[in-house]
């Protein structure tokens, strides 16, 4: 259905927007849609949603924090 990550990354980014889910939960509900495992689409997650997801997580502190610079 997706021609590679960007597009599918788009899709995820689309859906957490319109129905305010957070991107975790916004693959997850698109895993759920589609009958699918998350490991089915794990190779489609690029790193930039990678990353959405896992800032995403540790705001709600299921990650520990990464220090970082207030500049």
């Amino acid at each position: 259905m997706f021609k590679g990550t960007s597009s599918f990354s788009l899709h995820i980014e689309k859906l957490a927007k319109e129905r305010r889910l957070s991107y975790m939960d916004a693959v997850l509900k698109y895993c759920e849609e589609n009958f699918l495992e998350p490991d089915d689409v794990k190779h489609l997650i690029n790193k930039t949603l990678k990353d959405k997801i896992e800032q995403d997580m540790m705001d709600a502190n299921m990650l520990p924090k990464k220090a970082s610079l207030d500049i």
